[in-house]
């Protein structure tokens, strides 16, 4: 939900900047307007170079579920990871949480900031969860995990934690 709403208000930010501004003149006191006609870039549903962020966001996956990754760099992998790092520590010293690892298989765009992410969660190298949906999320220049997959593989897990 988290995501919509970001791309809705990117979406009407996007509108309020793209829209033509009508430029008042006085013409004698008509009362008429002139409209400036402007031509705006054309919104895409992907970021400028797809290829370059489609390799940021499979690196930074990897390395964010990678067991090896230290909470510190995971903090900077993940959707407001400062704010999240509770929810990170929580897993720190779960059996299962560290052997469990990513291969992402496909990623499609929904918006400049914004990726369907689809997944195999893998648990001691085995498939535990094929095909699995996430997102991620270009935040402060980086394409970060979105807190709404790990909030979602929390859930799943049945496990309980402040933050998801």
């Amino acid at each position: 939900m988290v995501i919509k709403r970001r791309a809705a208000a990117f979406a009407a930010a996007a509108v309020l900047v793209l829209t033509p501004v009508a430029a008042c003149s006085d013409d004698g006191g008509s009362g008429s307007q002139q409209v400036t006609p402007t031509t705006s870039p054309a919104m895409t549903d992907q970021p400028l170079d797809p290829s370059a962020a489609k390799a940021e966001i499979t690196k930074n996956w990897t390395a964010f579920f990678d067991p090896k990754t230290p909470t510190a760099e995971r903090i900077k992998l993940l959707e407001n990871g400062e704010q999240m790092a509770p929810v990170l520590a929580a897993f720190a010293g779960d059996k299962t949480a560290g052997q469990t690892s990513v291969k992402v298989k496909s990623i499609d765009f929904t918006s400049p900031t914004g990726a369907n992410v689809t997944y195999d969660l893998l648990v001691a190298g085995n498939t535990a969860l094929p095909d699995a949906k996430g997102t991620s999320v270009l935040q402060n220049d980086t394409w970060k995990v979105s807190v709404q997959t790990l909030c979602g593989l929390v859930q799943a897990s049945g496990a309980t934690v402040p933050g998801c």
